[in-house]
């Protein structure tokens, strides 16, 4: 039996779907980042409004949809990049977001990699090369690396800020 996909596990998520991402830098050939970086703001491509309609619609059927992110600070590019377009982009879609500077994770147990939890059951894991680069994702049923995930993230959503109070140090 083939697995789902995100897209699959994101619309058929029935009360909340959370991210957790731990990198300073994704995807550096982005055209969304490319344009950010020569002083353009370019979020009407396709994949970004395909974006915010799943997240629209998963947050109208009541899903709630979080994201934090642990980062280093001062922020590398990429993340300036994530923090300049989060408003415009994840909360008006209907995400909320919060930032949590490395500095203040030390005593948090984290998981190696970023992942999804989809109504605490499903766990998607994403790989990323070296460079930022996404690899392929991975679907984990293990009960114990669920409730690392799941606790890991409520970890760090009580200790992050969200966007609205976060100032990038």
């Amino acid at each position: 039996m083939a697995q789902p996909t995100f897209e699959q596990l994101f619309q058929t998520a029935s009360r909340s779907s959370v991210h957790l991402e731990m990198r300073d830098a994704y995807m550096l050939d982005d055209p969304a980042y490319r344009a950010w970086q020569n002083g353009r703001v370019a979020l009407g491509g396709a994949d970004e409004v395909h974006w915010r309609g799943l997240v629209r619609s998963a947050v109208d059927r009541g899903v709630e949809v979080r994201r934090a992110r642990i980062v280093s600070e001062p922020l590398s590019d990429y993340t300036r990049f994530e923090y300049d377009i989060t408003e415009q982009h994840n909360i008006a879609a209907g995400e909320q977001v919060r930032w949590l500077p490395r500095r203040r994770a030390t005593a948090l147990a984290l998981p190696g990699n970023d992942f999804w939890l989809f109504d605490d059951e499903v766990l998607l894991i994403n790989h990323f090369a070296g460079n930022g680069d996404w690899t392929d994702t991975e679907i984990v049923d293990d009960a114990e690396a669920v409730k690392l995930c799941a606790t890991a993230f409520e970890a760090v959503w009580v200790r992050a800020a969200p966007h609205a109070d976060y100032r990038p140090g």
